[in-house]
């Protein structure tokens, strides 16, 4: 690849500083200012804001949003898949009294655009008419020239579909090449985004989100045909261009998940019983995803979720809010979408309202919710650090209502730099297990089984061989309060997913959860075969 084929962004992330327990971004004019909105779009926008004002809505803000996609896929030495799509159109949202309307047109004209405008507003008179209860909407920063980017050196979309597949078929024949591999597959699925946004607050706000997902999965089968082993990368996705794909060396990673799908096939079965766990990151992101993360999510708290996804047991807010204990005082949650690399991570969230970080687990204690907006944030506001909306309203695409969305959610590492070495040091009689696996927990985020990829017994602080058929089982509280020790910086690392579903209708959201290595004393482990 030369020279020209590289988009740069010259060592760019965004930065947070602390205001009343909420971090506003900060968007290096030098480094993460993306170009400004196209002229043509500009006018639509503000025609639509125009439209939507004269049909009498007190406020109402515009997405025109240009969304690509790119998947291609491996099994062995064939394509199995290549895909492509491209979507472009506008959404409007109105508020009228107390409700909110919403419409949306791929037809880019002026007067498509303008007629949506009028359908929006005239969807929210009609839902004021009927609506049980009134809403406000907190004060945001007038953000007249925002302009972010996802910062990446190179756009995964200036990479050659040859060039991607000859990666992927370097991984399927460096794991073919290990005794025992039968099958392997491998993928890559590249995301880019432009987003403008306008509101009648007067922002203006242009965007571009880029993230990467790479993944490769190895099946290993036994010589008689008995029996077949998995090992996946458990590589997660991340908001950064291709270098984060070509970084992983993955024709060299796979070497190692292909000998350990082997082994899996004589590895012992777990005895069932209490054992301390060392958990690493490409494995815990996820039981953080399920046990922290969503019960931790506003409008869940408030019931709104739970018909399709569930209440939590993190309610109500006045009794659990700077309350409830959740873990022990090494344990600090992060809510944040300015993280490097998290696929939440943007500069403004669909409300204009910049991208911030903050505690919602402080040294163990319960101290605040996220996915609140801007007409959620008064609820919560006098029993909570949180005192400002913190910028997590999201929608899909054009066509989707923006709503309440998950932002990266953080186990922050110890102060000391405490490496990985040292945590097994302090395990006996363990289990560490690395990747995510099956999981099943319940609507109220309280009980829960985790499988994993991989499992190594741990005696007397070393890694003496694998096991297999391995799940614990907890309830949420017991589980983190068990956490007894966890890694330094050097051992954290991003996890996450492309598609967290949420909402009726079903829109989805990346979100990454990153975290260090942790150890937890006496977790229930069963034998799942």
């Amino acid at each position: 690849m030369n020279r020209r084929d590289f988009v740069r962004v010259v060592g760019g992330t965004a930065a947070a500083v602390g205001l009343s327990g909420v971090g506003a971004a900060v968007v290096d004019a030098q480094q993460n200012r993306a170009p400004g909105p196209d002229a043509v779009e500009r006018d639509l926008a503000l025609a639509a804001l125009d439209a939507a004002r004269s049909a009498g809505a007190l406020y109402a803000d515009v997405r025109l949003i240009r969304a690509r996609s790119e998947s291609l896929g491996t099994r062995e030495r064939q394509i199995t898949n290549v895909a492509k799509t491209e979507s472009y159109g506008i959404g409007i949202r109105a508020f009228v009294g107390g409700s909110w309307g919403f419409a949306a047109t791929r037809n880019v004209t002026r007067d498509a655009v303008v007629r949506a405008a009028r359908e929006a507003v005239t969807i929210a008179a009609a839902n004021d008419r009927i609506a049980p209860s009134r809403i406000t909407l907190a004060p945001v920063a007038k953000v007249p020239d925002g302009r972010w980017i996802t910062p990446h050196l190179v756009d995964p979309f200036s990479v050659s579909l040859e060039s991607k597949a000859e990666l992927l078929f370097r991984i399927n024949e460096e794991a073919l090449k290990v005794k025992g591999v039968r099958f392997v597959t491998s993928s890559a699925t590249s995301l880019k985004e432009g987003r403008l946004l306008a509101t009648t607050d007067g922002s203006i706000i242009q965007q571009t989100f880029i993230r990467v997902s790479p993944n490769v999965n190895v099946t290993a089968v036994a010589s008689d045909n008995a029996d077949s082993q998995t090992r996946n990368g458990a590589v997660g996705p991340a908001g950064m261009g291709w270098e984060y794909v070509t970084n992983l060396t993955l024709p060299e990673r796979v070497i190692r998940y292909a000998n350990e799908a082997v082994a899996k096939l004589s590895a012992e079965p777990v005895e069932a019983g209490t054992w301390d766990l060392v958990l690493h990151p490409s494995h815990l992101w996820l039981t953080i995803h399920e046990s922290i993360a969503h019960p931790s999510e506003l409008d869940r708290a408030l019931g709104y979720e739970a018909n399709y996804a569930g209440t939590t047991f993190l309610a109500p807010p006045d009794q659990v809010l700077g309350k409830f204990r959740l873990g022990q005082e090494l344990m600090t949650f992060v809510a944040n979408r300015t993280e490097r690399g998290g696929c939440a991570t943007v500069g403004w969230d669909d409300e204009g309202i910049a991208a911030s970080s903050y505690p919602i687990v402080d040294k163990g204690l319960f101290v605040s919710y996220q996915s609140a907006t801007r007409e959620m944030i008064d609820v919560v506001s006098s029993m909570s650090t949180l005192k400002r909306a913190p910028g997590h309203s999201y929608g899909q695409d054009w066509s989707s209502i923006p709503f309440p969305r998950m932002p990266n959610v953080s186990l922050q590492p110890a102060a000391r730099n405490i490496s990985e070495e040292e945590v097994l040091a302090s395990t006996n009689h363990g289990i560490y297990i690395e990747g995510d696996g099956s999981y099943s927990i319940d609507q109220q985020r309280y009980n829960f089984q985790f499988g994993g990829q991989t499992f190594w017994e741990i005696r007397n602080g070393r890694k003496i061989r694998q096991l297999r058929d391995v799940a614990y089982v907890a309830r949420t509280p017991d589980f983190w309060k068990a956490m007894a020790m966890i890694g330094g910086r050097q051992t954290y690392e991003l996890g996450g997913a492309l598609s967290d579903a949420k909402g009726q209708p079903g829109q989805l959201n990346s979100v990454s959860h990153g975290c260090p290595m942790a150890l937890f004393r006496n977790i229930n482990v069963i034998r799942t075969a």
